[in-house]
């Protein structure tokens, strides 16, 4: 009988849910999936550790990650940007897989740091772009590769939020570049750029060249106090918005938005893939749907992705019964744990949150200069 994966976790607040919630579907709706024991929690705050950990089904609770790295199967790396390379390093030279949230790295060099790490040690390192593990993501990588939308000849993606809408809204450290690298570019632009990769594939190629436009409207925000007083102002170091023209390698134009300031917008990620012979549609705010025009139909099909047949489907409900956002990290869950028990590659790798993270740098390097950059000249 196998041994059960420990997991050691850094991180309990919003990607520390998602993630515990995902692995502890696994035993009920993957039954394939790799048995896992909840080893040990990581973070701060040992009162709110300890309570998050009784919480998740944690055994117990660590505030050094040092200590936890190489007693454990698995390191999942889900604290703040600027804690993403010492520990996944850390945790890669010990011989432990990791998964690590997205953006791989603040800047562009601590991710090639991240990226060699895991080249050396050998074992499953993956970035946590979850989107890629929606049934409907799915769906469309296969139209895709199968040549169903002919070539590719136009990308486009948004993903706005409206949550700093209100120049009052707190200060967070998504708010300061030291902590995060960048603002709506990395927070959000990450997901849209590494979506646009994973469905062009081998049909478009990588990006080759971009513009970039980032900008910030509200220059300082308030620190509250547990009354929720203004303590003191903290500057603004990040982008709220930012825009991006691409050119692909099979000549594809794409064009990219991200905004935290978009009023009205709560969680709209939409990708739009237009071809020869077709076009797509995806938005996660319907994320069970893709809209499809292939052949001689004069507009876009609604196709619900939810028959037994479509990918992940047949582990949940029956034919035409929904899922929703949390469902995402049980497969990306999934995928990456049977990776590490299987001794197998799991994508997306540390390599690809690398080639993300090359293009983001370029989009703010294009926006220094004001003018297109060529993607791999640094």
């Amino acid at each position: 009988m196998t041994e059960p994966l420990t997991i050691g976790m850094l991180g309990y607040r919003f990607m520390g849910r998602a993630h515990s919630n995902a692995i502890a579907r696994l035993p009920m709706f993957f039954p394939d999936a790799p048995e896992i024991e909840r080893h040990t929690l990581i973070g701060r705050d040992k009162e709110a550790l300890a309570e998050a950990a009784d919480q998740f089904g944690f055994a117990q609770t660590a505030t050094d990650w040092e200590a936890v790295v190489e007693e454990v199967d698995v390191f999942y790396n889900l604290g703040p940007n600027h804690l993403h390379a010492e520990p996944s390093i850390a945790a890669l030279e010990a011989g432990t897989p990791v998964l690590c949230e997205k953006p791989l790295a603040p800047t562009l060099e601590t991710a090639e740091r991240m990226r060699d790490a895991a080249s050396e040690a050998g074992v499953p390192a993956g970035c946590a772009f979850n989107y890629r593990f929606l049934p409907a993501i799915q769906y469309a990588k296969q139209l895709i590769a199968n040549g169903d939308l002919g070539t590719i000849q136009h990308v486009r993606g948004r993903y706005l939020q409206d949550w700093l809408v209100d120049p009052e809204a707190p200060w967070a450290w998504r708010m300061d570049s030291e902590l995060a690298g960048s603002g709506a570019l990395g927070d959000l632009g990450a997901h849209t750029v590494d979506l646009a990769r994973f469905l062009g594939g081998d049909q478009t190629g990588d990006i080759e060249r971009v513009s970039g436009h980032l900008e910030t409207f509200v220059d300082e925000r308030p620190v509250y106090d547990d009354e929720e007083a203004i303590e003191e102002y903290r500057p603004v170091t990040v982008d709220d918005a930012y825009t991006a023209q691409a050119e692909f390698a099979n000549g594809a134009v794409g064009s990219f938005e991200a905004s935290r300031v978009a009023t009205g917008h709560k969680n709209d990620h939409t990708i739009e893939i237009h071809g020869t012979e077709g076009s797509l549609k995806f938005s996660l705010e319907r994320l069970n749907e893709l809209k499809l025009l292939t052949g001689d139909n004069r507009g876009y099909e609604t196709i619900l992705v939810t028959d037994e047949t479509d990918p992940y489907v047949d582990h949940w409900w029956p034919p035409g019964h929904t899922i929703g956002w949390e469902h995402s990290f049980v497969h990306e869950n999934y995928e990456f744990l049977s990776a590490v028990a299987d001794g197998t590659e799991f994508s997306p790798s540390f390599d690809d949150a690398y080639d993300v993270q090359v293009i983001l740098d370029a989009i703010e390097r294009a926006d220094d200069i004001g003018q297109w950059v060529d993607v791999r000249e640094q």
